[in-house]
């Protein structure tokens, strides 16, 4: 085992210093060019492809499993036209939020690395604490909720399996605990890869996994309506009398919170987009990714959504595969499932990496030693890295978000509270705030007051959302016992 310096040599080095040469345990190393970006940072590889695989491994998550239950709380005329108004708001603040990985000149401009880096150079400290509570909760919340759904859809296929086996006889109750168990131990693996950077495989077998639940899932909504012969819901979704008038307004403020979920990842947008190597500029390539990402999400989601609610109407499960909505092929249900999981593996590692990178950083300015990786060789591979302190606070890491996943196994309403909480302040609100202070537009201008206006909507949205919700989770709360979950 060979000791190495800090990880953070070459990340620190600034221009001047790229081509300089170190000495590490007394072997002397140049800092390649081919290797290196000029600010000394490892070189950037990404293109459109390997951006818009991250993206869609972000957005097409579980959430396209909840929007036939969204779809039957709005029905078919308020439904679409969240999911049209999402998609839109969302392309457009992406666009904004792209310009803000460069301060001042777009293609040589000083590069912001983070989400809140960006903040920071381009509205100031004093918005620092509000963005970091906000982003790494919600990227530590989503953590919590993958792993709530990943279970979900291990339990469904053990469930299923059962019910095939036994006609139907046995009411094959499954605990969560051990699915979430083993899937953070699976975790804890996979979140020693070192950085955003090298997830990119993992980005690129995770998307391949989401189109194929999906179109799964849009098959099996297809199959049950040229089955029925009948496209069921109703242009208002839920009838009053089905459920009560609080019931039905609780569950469209609901319905709003899990399709931000199902279209949010601006939280981890500058972070994506630290991976693209230039020319061409990161922002130009950025915005072509992300209107090919949100232009297939959107359609992913309309297909997905729209056919789940015509096949079961007004029962639409809140989990179009794991509720149980199919039965039958139970083997295609199972590889749906199985596909879910495999995703949610990686879609779980592009919302954590952000988080993890800045623990890693904050404690290495702390404690410069901290970061110290030793070479440990694995026989017929390259050599790992190994850092002590990335082994036990990212292991660390994953055992307390599974912890708190046991502990609120709520799949829709943890999706829809980190869909209102997040939605408003990472996907408006601070790219607003940085566009126009970047581009000087001038305040009570046409611009000024249009931007202004949308923020403002979208929050009357988040708040609403939320509160759907929270008044879900209080609900559920009631019959629940802590570490005592049956599905």
């Amino acid at each position: 085992m060979v000791e190495y310096a800090s990880r953070t040599n070459h990340s620190d080095h600034n221009q001047g210093f790229a081509m300089e040469a170190h000495s590490i345990d007394g072997v002397s190393s140049q800092t390649d060019s081919k290797l290196y970006d000029d600010d000394g940072h490892v070189k950037r590889t990404g293109n459109v492809w390997t951006t818009s695989s991250h993206i869609i491994t972000a957005v097409v998550g579980s959430g396209v499993l909840s929007l036939a239950w969204a779809m039957a709380q709005m029905g078919w005329v308020v439904g679409p036209a969240v999911m049209i108004f999402f998609s839109v708001v969302t392309l457009y603040t992406s666009a904004l939020l792209a310009d803000c990985y460069r301060s001042g000149d777009p293609v040589s401009g000083k590069r912001n690395y983070t989400f809140m880096d960006a903040v920071q150079t381009i509205l100031g400290r004093h918005h620092d604490t509000f963005c970091a509570v906000v982003q790494y909760s919600n990227l530590y919340g989503t953590a919590v909720g993958y792993t709530i759904a990943a279970s979900i859809s291990m339990m469904a296929i053990k469930r299923s399996n059962c019910f095939h086996s036994t006609g139907g006889k046995d009411k094959c109750l499954v605990s969560s605990n051990p699915f979430m168990i083993g899937f953070g131990i699976i975790e804890i693996v996979f979140s020693q890869i070192p950085d955003f950077h090298k997830t990119w495989w993992l980005s690129v077998v995770a998307a391949i996994m989401s189109f194929a639940y999906s179109i799964i899932g849009l098959s099996l909504g297809i199959a049950k309506v040229a089955e029925t012969g009948t496209f069921k819901g109703s242009l208002t979704g839920i009838r009053i009398g089905a459920v009560s008038e609080a019931n039905k307004v609780w569950g469209v403020l609901q319905g709003l919170g899990d399709i931000a979920f199902a279209y949010s990842y601006s939280q981890i947008l500058i972070e994506i987009q630290d991976t693209i190597k230039s020319p061409p500029s990161e922002a130009k390539t950025m915005k072509k990714a992300a209107k090919i990402s949100i232009g297939v999400t959107t359609t992913f989601y309309m297909l997905c959504g729209f056919m789940g609610y015509a096949a079961f109407g007004d029962d639409a499960p809140g989990n179009l595969l794991t509720g149980f909505g199919f039965y039958n092929p139970y083997w295609l249900v199972d590889i749906a499932n199985a596909a879910i999981v495999i995703h949610l593996v990686g879609a779980y590692q592009v919302y954590a990496q952000p988080l993890f990178a800045f623990v890693e950083k904050w404690a290495s300015k702390r404690w410069p030693k901290v970061d110290r990786e030793y070479k440990v060789p694995i026989p017929g591979f390259a050599s790992y890295n190994l850092s002590p302190f990335r082994l036990v606070w990212r292991t660390g890491f994953v055992i307390i978000t599974t912890i708190v996943a046991m502990l609120l196994p709520f799949f829709n309403d943890i999706l829809g509270l980190l869909g209102a909480l997040g939605f408003w302040p990472l996907s408006v609100f601070f790219p607003v705030e940085m566009s126009i202070k970047q581009k000087k537009i001038p305040k009570w201008s046409q611009r000024w007051i249009g931007m202004q206006l949308l923020s403002f909507v979208c929050l009357v949205v988040s708040v609403a959302a939320a509160v759907g919700s929270i008044a879900s989770i209080v609900v559920d709360l009631r019959k629940y016992k802590p570490f005592h979950v049956d599905y």
